[in-house]
């Protein structure tokens, strides 16, 4: 099945849609094809783009309104397919970084904040906008702006690090920025482990050399639980998690951009080896506050300011997740009984087990995943057996013997439910079109799994 890929979205190329034209919007939101992003080796470029958007007064003179002010690289000689592509996508960024609406004033002090977002062409395609939101130099009162790198590769860490030195130099001036992000787009994407290394020139200080290293383990490279279990309990994060097994509906409250976007991309990172499949927003833009209205699966982040407006909203079955006091604000109210019971207990007390005893966050990552990977390795590590191929290659799943094949009668009920969904389906058929045997680290765990099971069987007989 190969490594884990960056959730899906189903955000928009598309520009800024007025005010009154927002149901269109969301119906292109339930429009738009679920594809995985590509898993990348290494030797892609860093990013696509580096941009920097400001707030313009409207014409009107009332609101600001989010602006394009400086792009690298200007493009050049593009065929009018790209032309156009190029367009729909800058048309949408300015949205996404700015989504808390129009209406600023000038500050003196304004806590920086970092944040993502994912944009989906209609082919499938996604490009990751990497935000770090702050008040450009002086002391007078001024905006924002922010600086948005636009990437294929989902890896969290990695971009948060060249978002830490564009803004070093940006404090200095845009012209010092522009050679580092002239090296990092020379240089290839670094394969799992490795480092690139990139000499760079900064007035009054020097030749600074920076190191970027991409984590060996590159499964959860793109995420980090911090935010999530700060702000939520065990026994929440769980119930979340079901929801999304589930595909249910799932809204997240925060004030900051910054908690919103690093607590749903963890949410979603928890479903590994499955991918979410539906609308995906991290930071709904107020524009498009009416995707909280759709009756299909969604999970999208919303800042608290719009709380009245959400809860004012024809929602259908909803689980809000208020990440501001850790509360749940509305739900269908079953959370704590979709998963079995014997395998929540194994998740909590993993989970429990692990606590006090985090470190750095690539070991909060793994702690925090691997009980939920157990989870699925135990309900449906089997699947490989269960599908059959014909001469060319091609499999076929068999469905009923797969869930039969399980001797817990909890589980069976469970997996019965969990194969209809587009996440379980998605994750088949990329198996049954696969002809080389299953790799990655989920197959890693079902391979350890099975070990383990054939070591106690060995024990039981022994003392027999």
């Amino acid at each position: 099945m190969g490594l884990p890929r960056w959730p899906p979205s189903t955000s928009l190329w598309l520009p800024r849609p007025p005010q009154d034209n927002v149901g269109a919007a969301v119906k292109e939101l339930e429009r738009t094809p679920e594809y995985s992003l590509p898993n990348f080796t290494g030797g892609q470029h860093f990013f696509e783009y580096l941009l920097v958007v400001s707030l313009k007064k409207k014409r009107s003179g009332k609101d600001y309104e989010p602006t394009i002010t400086y792009q690298f690289p200007k493009r050049e000689n593009l065929l009018r397919g790209q032309q156009e592509e190029e367009e729909r996508l800058l048309g949408a960024i300015p949205l996404f970084c700015f989504p808390d609406g129009n209406e600023w004033v000038p500050l003196t002090e304004y806590p920086r904040e970092t944040f993502s977002f994912v944009l989906t062409n209609v082919d499938g395609s996604r490009k990751i906008g990497y935000c770090r939101r702050l008040l450009p130099a002086g002391s007078d009162p001024r905006l924002p702006r922010v600086y948005c790198i636009i990437s294929c590769i989902g890896c969290f860490g990695l971009f948060s690090k060249i978002l830490d030195e564009v803004e070093k130099r940006h404090q200095i001036s845009m012209a010092v920025i522009y050679p580092f992000m002239q090296g990092l787009r020379e240089a290839a994407f670094p394969a799992p482990g490795k480092t690139v290394t990139l000499k760079s020139f900064i007035p009054d200080s020097g030749t600074e050399f920076i190191s970027l290293t991409r984590p060996l383990d590159s499964h959860l490279e793109h995420v980090d639980f911090s935010s999530l279990l700060k702000c939520l309990r065990f026994e929440q994060i769980l119930q979340i998690f079901a929801s999304a097994v589930l595909e249910r509906r799932i809204i997240f409250l925060a004030e900051d951009l910054s908690t919103l976007s690093q607590c749903i991309h963890a949410a979603a990172a928890l479903l590994y080896p499955f991918n979410w499949a539906h609308t995906y927003i991290p930071v709904v833009p107020e524009s498009l506050l009416a995707t909280v209205c759709c009756p299909t699966p969604f999970m999208v982040g919303v800042q608290m300011r719009f709380l009245q407006e959400v809860m004012d909203s024809p929602m259908e079955e909803v689980l809000l997740v208020n990440l501001c006091d850790g509360t749940f604000l509305m739900s269908v109210g079953d959370e704590k009984d979709i998963l079995p019971p014997k395998l929540q207990d194994d998740i909590l007390s993993s989970l429990g087990h692990q606590k006090g005893e985090f470190q750095p966050s690539e070991q909060i990552n793994e702690h925090v995943s691997g009980p939920f990977v157990q989870f699925f390795v135990k309900t449906v590590g089997h699947y490989a057996s269960y599908i059959k191929r014909e001469a060319n290659g091609q499999g076929h799943f068999q469905e009923r013997a797969f869930y039969k094949a399980l001797h817990s009668k909890a589980n069976r009920r469970f997996v019965k439910k969990f194969v209809k969904t587009q996440l379980f389906s998605l994750f088949i058929q990329e198996a049954e079109k696969s002809k080389n045997p299953p790799a990655g680290y989920f197959q890693q765990k079902i391979v350890e799994y099975e070990e383990q099971k054939k070591q106690k069987k060995s024990k039981e007989k022994t003392v027999k």
